[in-house]
């Protein structure tokens, strides 16, 4: 993400900056410029860049507050497992020194509060307009602009539209029998109350054992009388070894800004990691496992970023680590029969995307949780107060849902997205999106959706950013030289999702896995995710800008050229 300035504001400059990012109201025809959808990481910064800009904007949000999946996610231990300061904007050194991250990787709360602190520092919150679902979204062709309709029937007519919906915002529960028929509490993740559950002396199930899941089991195993995870597939779950970011830390983090923010801003995987360029098979058995301990006790995701180069290439290797990840599982569960459940049998490391815990197995040594694995103890029907399963009948008072999302393309499809002709997205998109640079489709002029399917893979903000700078700037030169309609070409859309199609074997993610829809019934297996990595998508936006735009068309509307 661009930043704004190098030096401190002084009074008279943040008063010209408050001015500067109101940007312009709409027109006599109650016209914007830029429509916005999501309040989440991206959608913030696509409005700030707008207004910024002198654009006439507003955001609309689904929720009552802010932070996206920050704002819907505030189940218990909720938390970044990107370093907080790597997550964060960069394109203000002022909101860079005033704000401090409390730990490595922040909790919900203070996650939250972090946007909102943005929203109100840049002047944005009357821009956003909340409670506010979008249920429909048509172009109309004679004039080039965007009516967007809300599920209360409100209406917003705009010449950009900007879906900033997140890959992490539908929430997905399977359809098992009975399920509507349970009297006690039902919460997915994702769409977690704001006032606490209470778990007290309660039997709690949780269905999934993702990212989620791994932070809510230790989180709640003291309260509850009873909490039984169902396990669907084992992961290689690993310790996040998050720790609190100490005084001097934080001095050399406001010191070191200009460095931080160009190293994120031009690193492969988003993060400050430094890549390991030594081989695996360059080095002793004896000095791999001394390195497995040290990368084991590493934070976050250094597991995958500084570990041995060719970690996730050689099959040897991989199958190594994993030996050392399933001896360190057997020593931490004493339950032998526990243990095996918990080691993952159907992939290596980086098959699926790892989650980081605190405590996770250690858990289950609590005499109150109990391991069901699906796959051996299927589950028949959920009762009135109980899960089925093969095994026999459990009571349960509250079904936690760590199921999921319908990831990619999931919430875009949802927008009721109507392009040239009428055409619906979700149809164009039935056999799998088509993209360009995952933020453009040929035949939906002027919709841009930053964050979503065919653009990340790594932190995630970073990714986003450099897509929302691409958007932001794509309408910034339509401005400059008189028009007011953008369309990707064909071709391009064309070649970018091909090359993401046939890219799977740069990624070790399974075809089973969300990354390319497969946890959706009926929904088409492809490719969702950005496998060429973030430098190729970075290469190709900076031809773009070489090349005047021409794998854009940019045109009058037709109401423009009467």
């Amino acid at each position: 993400m661009n930043e704004s300035t190098n030096t401190p504001a002084t009074p008279a400059e943040t008063a010209v900056t408050a001015v500067t990012t109101a940007g312009r109201e709409a027109d006599r025809d109650g016209l914007l410029d830029v429509v916005v959808v999501g309040a989440g990481v991206t959608g913030i910064y696509q409005l700030y860049r707008a207004r910024e800009a002198g654009f006439s904007a507003k955001l609309l949000e689904a929720g009552s507050g802010v932070g996206g999946v920050w704002y819907w996610n505030r189940y218990p231990e909720a938390r970044f497992d990107s370093e907080s300061y790597s997550y964060g904007y960069l394109f203000s050194k002022e909101l860079w020194e005033e704000w401090e991250w409390s730990e490595q990787y922040a909790g919900q709360p203070e996650i939250e509060r972090y946007f909102n602190h943005v929203v109100d520092r840049f002047g944005l919150r009357d821009a956003i307009t909340f409670n506010t679902r979008v249920t429909s979204a048509v172009f109309d062709e004679e004039t080039g602009t965007w009516t967007v309709t809300a599920e209360d029937g409100s209406t917003l007519r705009a010449r950009y539209l900007v879906a900033a919906t997140g890959n992490l915002s539908v929430p997905f529960i399977p359809p098992i029998e009975g399920r509507d028929d349970f009297r006690g509490e039902q919460h997915h993740t994702s769409r977690w109350p704001k006032t606490p559950i209470d778990f007290a002396g309660k039997h709690v199930a949780l269905i999934g054992t993702g990212s989620s899941g791994v932070q809510i089991v230790p989180a709640i195993a003291d309260e509850v009388a009873s909490l039984t995870v169902y396990q669907m597939k084992a992961d290689w779950v690993t310790p996040l070894n998050n720790r609190p970011i100490t005084p001097e830390e934080q001095v050399a983090l406001k010191a070191d800004f200009e460095r931080i923010r160009d190293t994120l801003n031009t690193s492969p995987s988003g993060f400050l990691h430094k890549l390991n360029m030594v081989s695996g098979n360059d080095v002793t058995p004896e000095e791999r496992q001394e390195f497995y301990e040290k990368i084991w006790n590493s934070p976050g995701f250094t597991k995958l970023t500084e570990h041995y180069r060719d970690m996730t290439s050689d099959p040897e290797l991989n199958a190594e680590w994993c030996d050392f990840m399933a001896a360190k599982i057997r020593s931490l569960v004493k339950d032998p029969d526990t243990a095996e459940k918990l080691v993952p049998k159907d992939g290596g490391y980086g098959a699926r995307r790892p989650p980081f815990g605190t405590g996770y197995f250690e858990a289950y040594n609590k005499p109150t949780v109990h391991l069901v694995s699906l796959p051996e103890e299927p589950i028949v029907r959920i009762t009135a107060d109980a899960i089925e399963t093969s095994g026999g009948s459990r009571a349960t008072d509250i079904i936690v849902w760590g199921t999921g999302y319908d990831f990619g393309t999931g919430a875009l499809n949802r927008l009721g997205v109507q392009g040239r002709d009428g055409r619906p997205l979700k149809e164009y998109w039935s056999d799998g999106p088509r993209t360009y640079l995952g933020v453009a489709t040929a035949g939906f002029p002027n919709f841009f959706f930053p964050g979503g399917p065919h653009g990340a893979l790594g932190n995630n903000p970073r990714y986003a950013g450099d897509q929302a700078d691409l958007v932001h700037d794509a309408i910034v030169h339509a401005r400059d030289h008189g028009h007011d309609v953008i369309e990707v070409k064909e071709s391009a859309e064309a070649e970018w999702t091909d090359l993401m199609n046939s890219s799977d074997s740069l990624s070790l993610f399974q075809r089973s896995s969300y990354f390319y829809g497969a946890n959706i019934p009926g929904k088409a297996v492809s490719q969702l995710l950005n496998p060429t990595g973030r430098w190729k998508l970075q290469e190709l936006i900076n031809e773009l800008h070489q090349n005047d735009y021409a794998t854009f068309d940019f045109a009058k509307s037709r109401s423009a050229q009467g």
